[in-house]
């Protein structure tokens, strides 16, 4: 059964900033090469994000930050755009100026995970055209809710259809597969402001109200390989 095909392909290699839209991308078991792999910490070895909780400190601004993969290899520390889209050539001062902290640095990922929960997180045209309706007059696209992949599905096709995946073994382009296993509970993250969002309190209300704050489907890799924009997203078990 055919799902829809890859409309964009987001990573984010330093988390809870702004990503790269890529045409194509390696896969492995962990997720997207390189998405996520950097995290901007302070010295309690909290995360930057927009959010406080244990795990997390609220750094307000880092979403109208962007990164992104210099080279074919995402491996080294990825290169930080200012929020004009201009590249900082130091890193670690930029950030300890910009949000105003002389604690911060961009910390590659350890021993434990920088995924909030699952490595692949996909999203329909069908719930994002959705959002759009419910919230009418507010700027919204798939950059507020960061999925690795926007899934083009067929026009008839309802809001929140991710529900529907859940459980489902998938085959992306020719060769990655994918069991999609829970959708992820969205926070304030989906309000922030970020390059021509602006802040709105509403979207959040909105998810809350309509699908108790779950929309998207989050998955594990089951098989490595290359996906690209245009790739097919068929089900190969329900």
């Amino acid at each position: 059964m055919r799902l829809g095909v890859i409309e964009r392909i987001w990573r984010y290699p330093i988390k809870s900033m702004g990503g790269e839209r890529l045409a194509s991308v390696d896969v492995d078991e962990r997720g997207l090469l390189g998405d996520r792999l950097y995290a901007v910490r302070d010295a309690e070895g909290r995360f930057g994000s927009g959010k406080n909780t244990r795990r997390f400190r609220r750094m307000p601004g880092l979403l109208r930050l962007h990164s992104r993969c210099p080279e074919a290899e995402p491996l080294p520390e990825p290169e930080l755009l200012d929020p004009d889209g201009v590249p900082v050539a130091d890193t670690t001062a930029f950030l300890r100026r910009y949000l105003r902290r002389g604690d911060v640095e961009v910390a590659r990922e350890g021993a434990v995970s920088h995924f909030d929960q699952l490595a692949l997180s996909v999203l329909s045209t069908a719930t994002l055209d959705w959002m759009r309706t419910a919230l009418a007059g507010i700027a919204v696209d798939e950059r507020r809710f960061r999925p690795n992949l926007l899934i083009r599905t067929p026009p008839v096709t309802p809001a929140f259809v991710e529900d529907r995946w859940l459980g489902s073994q998938v085959r992306i382009g020719t060769t990655v597969c994918a069991t999609f296993v829970r959708s992820s509970e969205h926070c304030v993250m989906v309000n922030e402001s970020q390059q021509d969002l602006p802040h709105s309190p509403l979207v959040l209300k909105t998810i809350a109200q309509a699908h108790a704050m779950r929309m998207d489907a989050l998955g594990t890799v089951t098989v490595p390989g290359t996906l690209g924009v245009g790739d097919l997203v068929t089900v190969i078990r329900p």
